[in-house]
């Protein structure tokens, strides 16, 4: 792997795991009232066609990256709705 494909891994992995916090704070306190429906769903949208255009790429960093955290926010789009 060259150091562009490292620096792609590195920021998907940080980016990715980001949202764990979330997930799980909401998971433990069966809420979601301060996660925004909105925020949620265009973000979501957005890591749909960051995926897409990381396949189109076979970029592996990009579609990693995006298919977890799209993923993740999968869970706490259920976790929002589940709680509501």
């Amino acid at each position: 792997m060259d150091f562009i494909t490292l620096l792609g891994l590195a920021a998907a992995i940080l980016t990715t795991i980001a949202f764990l916090p979330q997930m799980f704070k909401t998971w433990q306190t069966k809420s979601a009232k301060d996660v925004s429906l909105v925020m949620l769903i265009t973000f979501m949208s957005g890591l749909f066609l960051w995926l897409i255009y990381g396949i189109y790429l076979q970029a592996l960093p990009i579609i990693l990256a995006n298919s977890m955290t799209l993923f993740f926010n999968f869970i706490i789009l259920w976790l929002k709705i589940k709680y509501r």
